[in-house]
């Protein structure tokens, strides 16, 4: 059975850039009413507007997601803002560029706070809600980096592999209940979370500018389509999204070559 959007809350974190703008968007225009989530104040405030003028209900909060206190405010603020909750996508995640021992243990832990722990301590804040609604979605922006290793980005796999194993886990334990999980696999989209990346400590800047550049070449699908694609999977209740054509080819690579793949990937 198809799930619905149209008149659900939805809370959207990472909501004022890239696949967040645009699934905000999209969204709006299946008629959900949106809690848009995001740290950067202007550029949350700049979507928000721009998703009013599609019509449902639209409220902001501004929120650094590495602070369990933020987090713990948002339900009831969301709450007496705009009713239960039924639709939770935890999109948020930052990027480092840099091998293992070229970034820092606090570099490594920050990714794992934004992109792992955060995703989790949402989840857990609004699962009472989420259970009350009837039926209801948590959606977990992933990445095809949480299905394969990539060399240079430790940091941001080990996040996203996580996120994915706690969603895949999460999922078997809520098997009584109306609530599905679906687990987003994006691949190279055109944002700005590569540009915008941290380095690492250790790496030589000229290096890491290098990387940067030649990472934009595999940055290829519009946050658009993205988006359309995400919510298409959100209403067909998918455990699995994939995004973009090498998602899939590369995802099929990892089932077919699951110990060798990484070497086919150094080539490139």
């Amino acid at each position: 059975m198809r799930f619905m959007l149209r008149n659900r809350v939805v809370v959207l974190t990472g909501a004022a850039s890239g696949i967040g703008a645009a699934l905000a968007q999209c969204l709006a225009s299946k008629g959900a009413h949106l809690a848009l989530v995001d740290r950067d104040r202007p550029a949350l405030e700049e979507i928000a507007e721009t998703v009013r003028r599609t019509g449902p209900p639209v409220r902001s909060y501004v929120a650094d997601l590495s602070d369990p206190a933020a987090i713990q405010q948002l339900p009831q603020a969301v709450l007496a803002d705009l009713g239960p909750v039924s639709v939770l996508i935890n999109n948020a995640g930052i990027a480092l560029t840099g091998t293992f021992e070229q970034a820092t243990a606090e570099q490594f832990d920050r990714v794992m706070a934004i992109n792992f722990q955060a995703p989790v301590a949402m989840v857990r804040a609004f699962l009472p809600q989420l259970r009350n609604s009837g039926s209801a979605q948590i959606v977990n922006l992933s990445s095809l980096f949480g299905l394969i290793g990539v060399a240079g980005q430790v940091a941001y796999c080990a996040s996203k592999f996580a996120l994915r194993g706690f969603s895949e886990a999460l999922r078997a334990e809520l098997l009584t209940t109306d609530i599905g999980i679906s687990v987003v696999h994006p691949g190279g989209i055109r944002t700005k979370i590569l540009v915008s990346s941290d380095v690492g400590a250790g790496m030589d800047p000229r290096e890491a500018a290098a990387r940067k550049t030649s990472g934009q070449r595999f940055l290829r699908m519009e946050p658009r389509k993205a988006a359309e694609r995400i919510v298409t999977g959100i209403e067909r209740r998918e455990n699995r999204i994939l995004v973009g054509a090498d998602a899939h080819v590369l995802e099929l690579l990892q089932r077919l070559l699951p110990a060798s793949y990484g070497r086919l990937l150094s080539i490139f």
